[in-house]
This record gives C-alpha cells, structure tokens and sequence, in this order.
C-alpha cells in the first residue's frame, strides 16, 4: 500500500508490545455501546466543591495559570501541598525544594521511575497493580517482580463475614535480591481496597532500610479509608523520609480528576531526579487549576471527614446490593473500589464474565485480572467502582440481583 514502510520491524517499541488498549478504555466504549452503568473505570459523576470550582473560573478570568506556570509548580500550591503534609500527618516539606507538581499521579509515576531505574534494576509492586506501573516499569527498562496480595482463606473472616486481601512480607523480603532497586507500594490499595497496616508498613521500611532501596509510594487516596483501617505515610516511618517519594493527587480527593493535578514530596535530590524527568514529559500542565487546588488542601478538617463519610455509605450501599447478587465480596478498606470473586456465581474466568456483563445486567466492571503479572491468580475476580450518585448505585445494584434470579 502506497505510504506504508516495507520495514518487518514492529512499529511499537519491544517494551511496550504487551501494553494494548487499555481495559478501562475496552470496558467504557462497551457501557456507551449498551447503556449500562459503568462500574469500571473510577471517576465520579459529580463534580467536587463549587467553592473549589469557582476558585479555578476566578484564575481562569484573573489570568493565573494561563501561560506556563512555574516547571516545579505555583508557589501557592507546592507551599499548600507542604502544609497538608504538616496538617495531616506531622511531615515537614520545604515547598522550594522538596515538592513537585506533575500532571496528576499517573506522570508522577512515570516520571519517577524514569528517573531513578537504569535499564535491569528490579522493582518490586505489589500484585495486582494499577496498570500504569507496569507500563512506566518497561519505559524505563527496569524489570518488575510482583509480590501478590492474596485474599484471606475461608475462616479468615472479619466481624462481619468479609474478607480482605493480605501483604506477605515473608514474600516481600524473598523477592529482593542484588539488583532490586526500587519498592513500589500502593496504599490505600487499587484495586483491592487494601490499606496496609502501620505493623505492615513497619516491615516494609525496616526491608526498605536493611536493603538501602529507594521508595515510590502511591498515596492518592490517602483520605478514602473507612472503618477502623489508619492511613500512614511510609515516609513517616523511621529511615523512610530519605529514600522515599510519596505520590499525591487532588483528582480523588476533591473529585476533579479531569485537572490532572498531582504531586511528589521527598528531599531535595529525590525531587530534582524526578522533576528532571518530569520536565521532557509534559513540563508544566493545569495552570489555572493548581490556584484551585492550592484553595483545596486547605478546606477544613470538616471537608475530609464528610468527604469519606459519603464514600463509606456508597461503598456499603454497593456492597450489599453485590452480596445480594450472589458476588463474594471483599471489605474495601480504602479507596473507591470494592473487589469481588465471581466463583459463587458460578463463573471463573473475570474477562469472560465482564464481557458478558453489560447484556446481562446491564451494568460494566473491570476483570482484575488485567492487574496481574500472574493472570490465574486474578481470574475470577471483578472491580467495581462506587464513587457514583446514590441512585446510580442503587439501580445497579437492582440490575445486578438479577445476576441471582
């Protein structure tokens, strides 16, 4: 065909080739296709404080942010991010040199890992991972080790008969060896809705320090955590603040996440590596929107709280209507996303039964298993995302039940 290069070689980069269409993309084309309720992909369908929506029409109209803002972020914001740091958890960030804002997490991500792995380092995620971090792992020429979270066994129950998905920190040391570089840790933990415990995270920094790695540490939904679970910052944690770099994002906190707005703290020469990557990425993004954000972390204590009070009872709207439908589900700690196991339905293959899903009830999830190095261990279970208005929930819920008619 005229035009077209008569080169056998692939035009997609060798470390890239198993990264396709992405499921989330699949799975959203598949809802606007059959009108179902799209479960899927986790954005919220309202937007989040007017106050904060209107701080970013008056940068809009005041011309801050219009032009390029400043590569490491306005002054506003980064000395914002610090304060929320101090605030929340007693962390003390200089806004000059230790905090970087990047065009939400997903650049924060990459760009740190572009920055700090040579091509063979070995990094560590925890499996099943957001799909990103496998992807910025092969951009980067390092070499991903999964470490598997695995659900409880039958007798592990909790109080209320749900199960939840554990850290094997026996796992976790084995799989470090001489050219492990990296720990990448997620929690609150897409997608299981994990939030590993402070014991937990006291391991993981004690192998973090014996080992001399560096740290990533994925923090978006650090203010989705229900019930008894504890959020703790890994850089809070003796040893840790040196070598790690922490990953925020306003998008899931103040339901904006078409601004793209997030960020990175760590000290100075972690933040210079990750910012000299960052800068032949996107070099700056959301101008206007880092004036709203700035006005976003520091809302009162009052905003937090409500903020997760709402998400809890979507979560256990959700989750009743999935128990109802005949789905084993597991307590969603954190985050927006509860996971479910498919195999009291009857059903086994997650890819197979999403597909399907749509036609039959009318409603899309995402098949865990695209988060798995090891597919078979993620196959029979399903996300769902609850970050939707409650009257869209309880309809799917409704549509799901007949999943057990």
């Amino acid at each position: 065909m005229a035009g077209m290069t008569s080169s056998a070689r692939p035009f997609l980069n060798r470390r890239l080739a198993e990264f396709g269409t992405t499921i989330f993309a699949e799975m959203s084309a598949l809802a606007m296709s059959t009108g179902s309720i799209n479960l899927g992909q986790g954005f919220p369908d309202t937007d989040g404080p007017e106050e904060i929506r209107e701080a970013a029409v008056h940068a809009l109209r005041d011309g801050r942010g219009n032009q390029y803002p400043p590569g490491p972020g306005v002054p506003e914001l980064r000395t914002a991010i610090a304060s929320h740091q101090k605030r929340h958890y007693g962390l003390s960030y200089d806004p000059d040199t230790e905090v970087l804002v990047t065009a939400g997490a997903t650049e924060a991500i990459a760009a740190s890992l572009l920055a700090l792995l040579e091509p063979g380092d070995e990094v560590i995620a925890l499996e099943p991972y957001y799909d990103s971090y496998a992807a910025s792992i092969a951009m980067a020429g390092g070499i991903r080790v999964p470490v598997t979270l695995r659900p409880d066994e039958a007798g592990d129950e909790d109080a209320d008969g749900l199960r939840r998905f554990r850290l094997d920190l026996d796992e976790l040391r084995d799989a470090v060896t001489e050219r492990t570089r990296l720990l990448l840790i997620n929690t609150p933990h897409n997608p299981t809705g994990t939030v590993l415990t402070r014991a937990e995270l006291t391991e993981v920094a004690r192998i973090a320090v014996e080992r001399d790695l560096l740290v990533v540490t994925d923090e978006v939904y650090e203010h989705l955590v229900f019930d008894d679970a504890e959020h703790v910052p890994l850089a809070s944690l003796p040893g840790m603040r040196e070598r790690t770099v922490t990953i925020g994002s306003a998008g899931k906190t103040f339901s904006f996440t078409g601004w793209k707005v997030g960020w990175v703290t760590a000290p100075p020469a972690l933040v210079g590596a990750v910012r000299s990557a960052k800068q032949f990425l996107t070099y700056v993004a959301s101008g206007p929107f880092q004036y709203a954000v700035a006005e976003a972390l520091a809302l009162p204590g009052a905003y937090f709280e409500d903020f997760r009070a709402d998400m809890l009872r979507k979560r256990d709207v959700l989750a009743a209507g999935l128990a109802e439908a005949g789905f084993k589900v597991f307590r969603s700690a954190g985050t927006y996303f509860i996971t479910t196991d498919i195999r009291p339905l009857g059903e086994s293959d997650g890819f197979a039964f999403c597909r399907a899903l749509p036609e039959r009830a009318g409603v899309v999830a995402i098949p865990n298993a695209v988060f798995y190095d090891h597919r078979e261990q993620g196959a029979p279970f399903v996300r769902f995302a609850f970050c939707k208005r409650d009257e869209v929930l309880h309809e799917a819920a409704g549509r799901l039940r007949r999943l057990s008619a």
